[in-house]
């Protein structure tokens, strides 16, 4: 079936399915190690955190620059993000719970200054249900609608920053959020939007904050002529803090930042029908995107896919992009909308 202009849109997001489901089964008939998900999924993860662990050894004994640490590690992080987005459409252990929670466990290691994985599953899935509304808790919370300034800026820089310097919006949108939810999970709903920071991300945010601070008023205490007396404690603990900031802090900042903004920009947002997946995103990937989508895994080139078909693994979608694509453009999907910048993200 060709692509017509008489076709509704449900027929032709139905054509993408077909398409993009049909280049995956091909795939997997090509490439049979492809059907074992499990194994590839926990594979993936293994080296992930293998590159993560053995480029801060590399670093911590002298091999290896901070700027290629940080970096290194900032790529290795961005792999366990598509594979936390997996398991939250359980796409891997299914069947076999213990692990697939130690899995949801080691991507939240790995990526600290995130909700925590279990949290984020419901913010997530009602995502799908009502993208580009109101009620998407999830894209609003990284800044998605927002008119772009220094405020933007913060919120796409710092998970924290949503709750910082918009709080009553914020709190509005979690009560909102609560209501949405079947009655006997309000209260479980509302408990892990006010707690999902806890214990991992404040231990982060904490960290980050103290090694902002301290170098920060370091640098600028000299030129007013000052002299700044730091407790003993936290003079002790600052090459600790330093360490850290370089294997753990600073790569994921690069990370979330990248990602946010990625993401925050594709995804449009007020004055579309959230059951129309034509006009949930777009594909943003020009080449000045390309130093983002290294740290985030070139989400502006793929996310627009799974918005499709849900159930693929990250990796499928990248193998099957340019099929993805060609049938994208036909039915209408957008590719570089740079307009939505100055629109807040709307589609008109």
């Amino acid at each position: 079936m060709s692509i017509s202009s008489e076709m509704t849109d449900q027929q032709k997001i139905a054509k993408v399915r077909a398409v993009v489901t049909q280049a995956g089964e091909d795939l997997r008939q090509q490439f049979p190690i492809l059907k074992h998900q499990n194994f590839i999924g926990a594979s993936i993860l293994v080296f992930a955190l293998l590159g993560m662990v053995i480029s801060a050894w590399a670093y911590a004994v002298g091999i290896l620059p901070t700027w290629a640490c940080i970096v290194l590690i900032a790529i290795f992080a961005s792999l366990t993000h598509e594979l936390e987005h997996d398991l939250i459409h359980y796409m891997y252990f299914k069947k076999t719970p213990w692990a697939h929670h130690l899995m949801l466990a080691l991507v939240w290691l790995a990526r600290p200054n995130t909700i925590n994985p279990w949290a984020r599953r419901r913010l997530h899935l009602n995502h799908h249900k009502y993208s580009g509304s109101e009620y998407d808790l999830e894209e609003r919370g990284i800044s998605n609608g927002m008119p772009w300034g220094l405020r933007r800026l913060l919120v796409i820089s710092d998970q924290l920053m949503s709750v910082y310097i918009r709080p009553i919006q914020m709190l509005k949108m979690i009560r909102l959020f609560r209501k949405m939810q079947p009655e006997k999970e309000r209260n479980t709903a509302l408990r892990e939007q006010l707690t999902g920071f806890f214990p991992l991300s404040i231990i982060y945010y904490g960290l980050w904050y103290v090694f902002v601070v301290y170098h920060v008023v370091n640098g600028i205490a000299p030129m007013l002529g000052q002299t700044i007396n730091w407790s003993v404690t936290l003079v002790k603990a600052i090459p600790t803090i330093n360490f850290l900031a370089v294997i753990w802090i600073i790569p994921n900042f690069i990370r979330s930042f990248c990602l946010q903004f990625i993401s925050s920009n594709m995804h449009y947002y007020g004055d579309i029908d959230p059951r129309n997946v034509i006009k949930q995103t777009q594909v943003l990937n020009p080449w000045w995107l390309y130093p983002m989508q290294l740290f985030c895994f070139n989400f502006g080139t793929t996310h627009a896919i799974h918005h499709f078909v849900v159930k693929e693994p990250f990796y499928i979608r990248h193998l099957t992009t340019k099929s993805a694509h060609q049938v994208m453009r036909e039915i209408g999907v957008r590719f570089n909308d740079f307009g939505t910048f100055k629109r807040k993200n709307r589609w008109h």
